[in-house]
This record gives C-alpha cells, sequence and structure tokens, in this order.
C-alpha cells in the first residue's frame, strides 16, 4: 500500500528526504506548481507518478515573478485542496515552502536569468517575470535532487526558457513538457480563471477561438505571418472585453518570431485580458 502523502515546509527537510530517496535508489520526479492546483496539474503529478518512483509537488506562490502592479497579494490558493488533489494523483511529499525559506536573502538572494528567450512575449509585458521563474525553478530542482521535472505546455515560452536553463548550467535533470489541458469548450485550464466573472467566462474562449482560426488557415497553406495573426486577432476583436497583449507566430523551439514567412513548424502564441485577468495561451499550428 502506499504511503499517504506527507506535508514538507522546511528546505532542509526536503533535501534531507530526497537524498535519503536517492540513496535508496529511487528516482525523483518534481512538479513545481503556484498551487491552487486543476486537472491540468493534476496530469503533470499523474506522468511523474508515472515516470518516477517518488514525486515532489511544490506548493509556493513565489512574489518574484510577479510585477509591483500584478495580483501577488490576490492570487488563489487553497493548500488543504491541493493537499487532496496531489494525494490522489498519487504524490509522495508536498513541499509547501515559506517566502523567507526560498529566500533567506530576500532582494540579496542570487538570482538566474536566461538571456534572449525571455525578452519577448511574457518577458517583454511582465518585466523580471522570467528571472523570478528560473530563480525559483533552480531553487527547487537543487533542493529536490529531481531526475525529471514536469511542466505544461500551457506556459509555452517558460517550458522553453527552463530547458535552455537546465542545459546551459548541466543540471542533471530531464525537463519534461506535458500537453496543455482544456475545458470540454475549450478553454486552457488556469488557476485564474476562477477569476473571470459573469461573462467574463464565455468571453474567454475567443483565445482558443483565434488559435483554431489561424491553425485552420495555416492548413489551407497560409504562410505569411501576417496573415496568421490577422485571422487570430479578428476573431479576438469581436469580443469587446478581450484586450490583445500580444499575438505572435514563432519557431516552437528558438521562439524566434517569425516576421514574415514562416516556417513548417509554427507555434502561436497569445496573451489577451478579458474581463481584467490575463490569459495566455498557445497552439501548434
Amino acid at each position: 500500500m502506499r504511503e499517504k502523502i506527507s506535508v514538507i515546509r522546511n528546505a532542509d527537510e526536503l533535501k534531507t528526504w530526497t537524498r535519503q530517496q536517492k540513496l535508496a535508489g529511487k528516482t525523483i520526479g518534481l512538479v513545481p506548481t503556484m498551487g491552487y492546483l486543476h486537472a491540468g496539474h493534476r496530469s503533470l503529478i499523474e506522468a511523474a507518478v508515472k515516470a518516477c518512483d517518488v514525486v515532489v509537488v511544490s506548493d509556493f506562490v513565489n512574489p518574484t515573478q510577479f510585477g509591483p502592479s500584478e495580483d501577488y497579494a490576490t492570487y488563489p490558493r487553497d493548500e488543504a485542496k491541493d493537499l487532496a488533489l496531489c494525494d490522489e494523483a498519487g504524490a509522495s511529499v508536498l513541499f509547501v515552502p515559506t517566502v523567507e525559506t526560498l529566500y533567506p536573502n530576500g532582494q540579496d538572494s542570487a538570482w538566474v536569468e536566461v538571456n534572449h528567450l525571455g525578452d519577448h512575449f511574457c518577458g517583454a509585458q511582465r518585466p523580471g517575470h522570467f528571472r523570478g521563474v528560473t530563480t525559483v525553478v533552480m531553487k527547487l530542482l537543487l533542493l529536490s535532487h529531481a531526475d525529471k521535472a514536469f511542466f505544461g505546455e500551457k506556459d509555452y515560452q517558460q517550458l522553453t526558457i527552463i530547458r535552455r536553463m537546465v542545459s546551459d548550467f548541466g543540471v542533471d535533470c530531464e525537463i519534461v513538457g506535458c500537453p496543455l489541458v482544456r475545458e470540454s469548450d475549450g478553454l486552457a485550464l488556469s488557476s485564474r480563471n476562477v477569476n473571470l466573472k459573469g461573462n467574463a467566462r464565455k468571453d474567454a474562449l475567443v483565445l482558443y477561438r483565434g488559435l483554431l482560426a489561424a491553425k485552420a488557415l495555416f492548413a489551407s497553406g497560409e504562410r505569411r505571418s501576417e496573415a496568421l495573426i490577422e485571422a487570430a486577432k479578428n476573431v479576438i476583436e469581436s469580443v469587446a472585453e478581450a484586450s490583445i497583449q500580444y499575438i505572435e507566430v514563432a519557431d516552437p523551439d528558438t521562439l524566434d518570431i517569425f516576421k514574415d514567412k514562416t516556417g513548417e513548424r509554427v507555434q502561436m502564441l497569445m496573451a489577451v485580458r478579458v474581463g481584467g485577468v490575463r490569459l495566455i495561451d498557445n497552439m501548434r499550428l
């Protein structure tokens, strides 16, 4: 019978536990999250459980990836619900550190940055965001001694940046990208979806419909980046409450933006505010 999930809040305790697992010959999977878990997170945990002997899920709303005017204070949190989901999905440990645990030196901490890949898309809209992401992920990788770490493809730019970071630093951990999970009507699962009030939930479907419009145009043979972006833009702008932050088409490996003609492998990425809630989505065209 599988042991009941444990909650660890101390970084040294997590390091000790994961070292013990390594000495016992077990492989360790890591699923970094900011909590308020949903079916998308569950799919990551289940993938980790299938691939590894033990699984650590981190539950930490990371302040260093939020800008001063962003929603750090109001980001949804529910540790009890997260613990129940992790236990049901088969995780071994829920790591719930405090800010002081991961950033004992505050703003005087050491930082990890990946150049170029974070300069555009969400990086341009949220200065300093990816420095916060890469720094906290590096800390979690080191604390967990993970053999594999699992990330969703909804945060496609984040996944690409983390892969580059791990490669450049020679971190002995495989970064596993897992498919984006959607609601039955196509809305990409996100912890922020809970903030979509009234008609905003229905309006948010324009992201998915915009991506599908671009995908259909690409399938018909269109390779002009401007035309593909326009197809998505026209759908999204049909909703008055939707405000586009960016829509781009890029190489799925390098994230280099196609300015004129695209290649045959194309990723469309977008960020749109709907009813005041910032949503991101992406699709391979």
